[in-house]
C-alpha cells in the first residue's frame, strides 16, 4: 500500500520503520525543515526497548541511552529516601530488557538513521484530512495514500479533521524543564530520582551518551493554561523558587541549571469513541496523549507503531486491521491515561495522614514487589499484538 505518515516524531519514525520493513510504500509528512527535538529527557522502558530492539536497534540503544541503576522515591522537606527500586540488571533479568533515559534528540536521531531511506516531505505539514485517507497539505498539495497516519501530536491536524475537536483536560500542573551540564554534577549516581512533596514534585535523571546532561522535570501547579507547547520559554527564577523551601540538595542543583528553561501545560484528553477509520489511523499522541507520571508517552507510540504494521500484514483488509488494531491498543493505553492521571494526586499529597501512608507504602515496598507493580506495563509484549 501507498501510505503517508503525518509526523517525523517518535512514533510517526517508529510507525514508518514499521510499515516501511513490511514492504509498503511509506512517505513522511514533517513540519520542521530536518527532524529533531528541542532538548529533553525521554524514558525508554522494557516494553518499548523490546519494540526498538525487534527494529534492530538495540545496540544504538544501549550506546545513546542511559540505564538508570534504581529509581528513588525522596521526601520533599529532608530528601528521606521512602522507595529504591532497583532497575538496569534486575529489570533486564525480569523482562528481557533494561529502561533506559534518552536525551531526546538522541532517540529522534537513532530512529531517523534507520528510516534514512523513506522519503520525506520536510517543512510541510497535514492541515485537514478525511475519513478516505486523502489529505490537504498547508501548500495546497493534496494526496491520496491507501492509508494516512495521523503522528501528528496532540495538536493532530489528522485528528480534528477526521474524528472532529476535542477538547484537552488541563491537570492543573505545568512542568519547567531544564538541564544541568554533566561536569557539574559528576557525583550524582545514574539513578532516576522522584522528589515528591505538597502539590509539587521534582524528577531528575542523566541523558545524553556519557551522561551528558542531568535532566530536571519539576511539576508545579498552576490555576490556568491555554497554550499547549513543549518550548514555551520559562524562567530558571520562578522554577527555583516554586523549590526554595526544598531540601537544600534541590537548590543546588537548581543552581546548576543553564539556560534555556521551557515549561509546557500538562494536558491529556479522555478516551477517545474512535481514532480509525477505514483508511485513517492516528497512533501516540494524536490519539492518546497522557501525563508524563508514568514515563509511557513515548513508548505507547513506539509501540503503537509496531502492533499497526502489525495487524496490516495479518489482517484479510485494511478496513479489518484498522478495526483490530484499535481494538487491541485502546484498552491498554487507556488504561496507562488513566493511571498517569491519578499519579498527580499521588506524587502531591499534602503533608499529613494520607501523605504519611503513601510514604509507609512505600517503605514497605521489597526490590521484588517494586517491580512487580509495573509487571502490566513492562512485561507487554507488543511483538505479539
Amino acid at each position: 500500500m501507498r501510505i503517508v505518515v503525518a509526523g517525523g516524531g517518535i512514533g510517526g519514525l517508529t510507525a514508518a520503520l514499521c510499515l516501511h520493513r513490511a514492504g509498503h510504500e511509506v512517505e513522511i509528512v514533517e513540519r520542521s525543515r530536518e527532524f529533531g527535538e528541542v532538548g529533553a529527557g525521554v524514558q525508554v522502558s522494557p516494553n518499548a526497548a523490546r519494540v526498538l530492539d525487534h527494529l534492530g536497534l538495540g545496540e544504538r540503544l544501549d550506546q545513546v541511552g542511559i540505564a538508570p541503576e534504581n529509581i528513588h522515591i525522596r521526601r520533599w522537606e529532608d530528601d528521606r529516601l521512602l522507595l529504591d527500586n532497583p532497575m538496569a540488571d534486575a529489570a533486564e533479568e525480569r523482562y528481557g530488557f533494561r529502561s533506559y533515559n534518552l536525551y531526546r534528540p538522541d532517540l529522534i536521531g537513532l530512529l531517523a538513521e534507520a528510516t534514512s531511506d523513506i522519503p520525506v516531505r520536510f517543512g510541510s505539514k497535514v492541515v485537514s484530512a478525511a475519513a478516505d485517507g486523502s489529505c490537504v497539505l498547508d501548500d495546497g498539495t493534496t494526496l491520496h495514500p491507501d492509508l494516512l497516519v495521523g503522528a501528528d501530536g496532540v495538536h493532530s491536524a489528522v485528528r480534528e479533521s477526521v474524528f472532529g475537536p476535542e477538547t484537552t483536560r488541563f491537570s492543573g500542573y505545568v512542568a519547567y524543564r531544564a538541564l544541568v551540564p554533566a561536569e557539574s554534577v559528576t557525583d550524582l549516581p545514574s539513578v532516576v530520582t522522584i522528589r515528591v512533596g505538597p502539590d509539587r514534585h521534582i524528577v531528575t535523571y542523566f541523558v545524553g551518551e556519557g551522561r551528558r546532561f542531568l535532566n530536571i522535570v519539576g511539576i508545579v501547579p498552576e490555576t490556568t493554561w491555554e497554550v499547549e507547547s513543549w518550548t514555551e520559554p520559562g524562567e530558571l527564577a520562578d522554577l527555583q523558587a516554586q523549590f526554595a523551601d526544598w531540601a537544600p540538595s534541590v537548590a543546588e542543583i537548581l543552581g546548576k541549571v543553564t539556560k534555556p528553561v521551557f515549561r509546557w501545560a500538562l494536558h491529556d484528553r479522555e478516551e477517545l469513541a474512535a481514532w480509525t477509520t477505514p483508511r485513517v489511523a492516528l497512533l501516540g499522541d494524536a490519539s492518546h496523549p497522557m501525563l508524563p507520571f508514568m514515563g509511557q508517552g513515548a513508548c505507547q507510540a513506539i509501540e503503537d507503531g509496531l502492533v499497526l504494521a502489525n495487524h496490516l500484514d495479518q489482517s484479510p483488509d485494511l478496513a479489518t486491521a484498522l478495526a483490530s488494531d484499535e481494538a487491541v491498543r485502546k484498552p491498554r493505553t487507556t488504561r496507562i491515561q488513566d493511571s498517569s492521571w491519578g499519579n498527580r494526586v499521588t506524587y502531591h499529597l499534602p503533608d499529613g495522614p494520607d501523605q504519611e501512608a503513601r510514604d509507609e507504602l512505600y517503605s514497605g515496598v521489597t526490590p521484588e514487589q517494586g517491580l512487580s507493580i509495573l509487571d502490566w506495563v513492562y512485561g507487554h509484549d507488543a511483538r505479539s499484538d
